[in-house]
């Protein structure tokens, strides 16, 4: 299962060049059974990245352009009058899927965003009083630009903490750029993608990263890193609890993508910035200061990591 992972991640480098690091935080979050927030601009493979995730764990896609007029029931789904039979039928919406992009989240209004991340927290949708459960594994990719903010509705922090991770995928690199060229001068790579997965063995790595091992010491390192946002001078409201816990899920799914039986005090540092940044609520002073990931970064510069593997545990 380990070597198909490696497959997996193969596949999508295929489509999206230079990214290995995004590519494997990806992974984390599928088999960590988290959501992703992508923040980035416009046309640097969000949308690819997506796709060909599907494609290879052989998932449903579907794909939503926020906007301010997409309604809570164009995501969702609706009864509606069918003329030829005289009665109301189910017409589920795009969530019904595995593998959902919603373009530009914080152009949705905050009625459409609460609920989308309602769908994302409970994995099922209720059309008028009809409940649907949302075929596992289920994953959000949400993106929105940091730099166009004119006639946007920022996510507010209660529902920025439902997100599992949040990525900045960035431009690539002049030679990454010229490699993007001739992969794509004469072929498209996404269609030449074939299924490493079936969604069935999602389901079964999501389980085996559970029983992925956390030794006191390591255990103590993570928590001693939440409380150190919820106590520093330019914090207004550090780590929630949901926090904690998909910190601690993500370096299972980390450990056990580098086939380990244990998680590294690495595997922590390593997703931190990812996992808490985008969950913390500065001071006024600290808005001014710093930024979110700068927070985490000297927090981790200042706690003392384990020297014990926790291997042993």
């Amino acid at each position: 299962m380990e070597e198909q992972l490696h497959k997996l991640q193969d596949n999508i480098g295929k489509v999206l060049v230079g990214k290995a690091s995004i590519i494997e935080l990806l992974m984390v979050a599928l088999i960590g059974k988290g959501h992703v927030l992508l923040e980035d601009v416009p046309g640097t493979g969000k949308t690819m990245l997506a796709k060909s995730l599907a494609r290879s764990i052989n998932g449903t896609f579907k794909r939503i352009q926020l906007t301010p007029d997409v309604l809570p029931s164009d995501i969702t789904g609706i009864q509606f009058f069918n003329p030829k039979s005289q009665n109301f039928e189910l017409r589920p919406g795009p969530v019904l899927t595995n593998i959902l992009l919603t373009d530009e989240i914080n152009r949705a209004t905050p009625r459409t965003q609460a609920a989308l991340l309602e769908v994302m927290e409970e994995h099922q949708v209720t059309i008028e009083g009809e409940t649907l459960p949302i075929e596992a594994p289920f994953i959000v990719i949400a993106t929105q630009n940091p730099i166009e903010q004119q006639g946007t509705f920022p996510l507010p922090e209660a529902q920025m903490d439902r997100f599992f991770m949040q990525i900045q995928v960035g431009y690539p690199t002049l030679s990454e750029e010229k490699q993007m060229l001739h992969m794509y001068k004469q072929d498209e790579p996404l269609v030449a993608i074939e299924p490493i997965f079936h969604r069935e063995d999602i389901l079964k790595l999501q389980e085996a990263v559970k029983q992925v091992k956390l030794s006191a010491d390591v255990e103590d390192y993570l928590l001693k890193l939440i409380h150190a946002t919820r106590e520093h001078e330019l914090v207004e409201t550090g780590v929630s609890p949901r926090g904690t816990l998909a910190l601690m899920r993500a370096a299972q799914a980390r450990a056990y993508l580098h086939e380990r039986e244990y998680v590294l005090p690495d595997d922590v540092k390593q997703l931190a910035v990812h996992m808490l940044a985008h969950r913390l609520v500065l001071t006024m002073d600290g808005e001014m200061r710093t930024s979110k990931q700068q927070v985490i970064s000297r927090i981790l510069e200042k706690l003392e990591a384990p020297v014990e593997s926790g291997a042993a545990h």
